[in-house]
């Protein structure tokens, strides 16, 4: 049997020799340690127990072989909220979380007097935004849409295990809410970005689903389809809420300009100063502008 000091060491030195990042091993180890109840903190210098060894060992080859933590874990933490995470749905970012933050500092701004706010997440993937927009705003209701009927399941079992009620429907990103005639107050989505010829790390290539991750040659395809048929959705008074490309202010500016040039629109830096997300406004007057 190993000291958990001298796990964690030994498994940090090979994080850095296979380019992980050696944080990924007190993570990982944080993780399993609580599930079962053991103290990590108070015993980091004694024995690890023998389940507890084979765990972690077997987990940490697994990452060592650059499959994600999550994927190991079986999950992944969004917004305070524990989200099932697998092969068929992204796993959710840190940065996604601040898109959920701007969001909901947004309904307070506009509609601080809704007694219900019309929601819809387009693409909702494992359904993390849908959840944490919902759980955390009341007044919302919420409807969700992903043309993957895998990714679908994994989002209404999470749902279900953080109690979330959001209607959940199969299809091509607008189409089924626009078929139910459905008016929104916000449309949001987080929808694969990364132009097609762009490296990615090998964990992200290899265990992520690429329909969730790749949006054509130069990465804005389905902003183009949302923003062609979005008005179709939007109430008079409205605003849309997207994740985007670090790289991307400039060509996303242009296309809100040509396909848009009704709406108000802002790019909003994340905490690392990065242009990350996109609101787009429809007759709303912002109280800063």
């Amino acid at each position: 049997m190993s000291r958990f000091s001298e796990s964690v060491r030994k498994y940090e030195k090979l994080c850095d020799q296979n380019d992980i990042p050696a944080e990924t091993v007190m993570a990982y180890l944080v993780e399993i340690s609580q599930r079962e109840r053991y103290n990590l903190y108070a015993n980091f210098n004694e024995e690890m127990p023998p389940e507890l060894e084979a765990e972690f060992d077997a987990g940490m080859k697994r990452i060592l072989n650059d499959e994600p933590m999550a994927h190991v874990l079986g999950y992944s933490w969004f917004y305070g909220y524990k989200m099932i995470v697998n092969g068929d749905v992204l796993i959710p970012r840190v940065e996604t979380e601040e898109l959920c933050a701007q969001i909901l500092a947004r309904i307070d701004e506009f509609f601080p007097d809704y007694e219900t706010i019309e929601c819809a997440d387009i693409g909702t993937g494992s359904g993390a935004i849908a959840i944490a927009v919902s759980l955390e705003e009341p007044k919302v209701r919420m409807r969700a849409t992903d043309i993957s009927e895998e990714a679908l399941q994994t989002a209404r079992k999470n749902a279900e295990i953080n109690g979330a009620e959001i209607e959940f429907t199969a299809g091509d990103m607008l189409e089924p809410l626009i078929e139910k005639g459905v008016k929104l107050d916000i449309l949001i989505s987080n929808p694969p970005y990364i132009p097609a010829d762009e490296q990615m790390e090998k964990s992200v290539v290899d265990f992520e689903p690429h329909v969730a991750l790749f949006g054509g040659s130069d990465g804005l395809y389905f902003y183009r389809k949302i923003f062609a048929g979005c008005r179709r959705l939007l109430k008079e008074k409205a605003f849309m809420a997207f994740e985007m490309g670090w790289d991307q202010r400039e060509r996303m500016s242009r296309l809100v300009e040509e396909m848009l040039p009704e709406a108000e629109y802002e790019i909003v830096r994340d905490m690392n100063g990065k242009d990350r997300m996109l609101f787009v406004y429809f007759n709303l007057n912002r109280k800063d502008s």
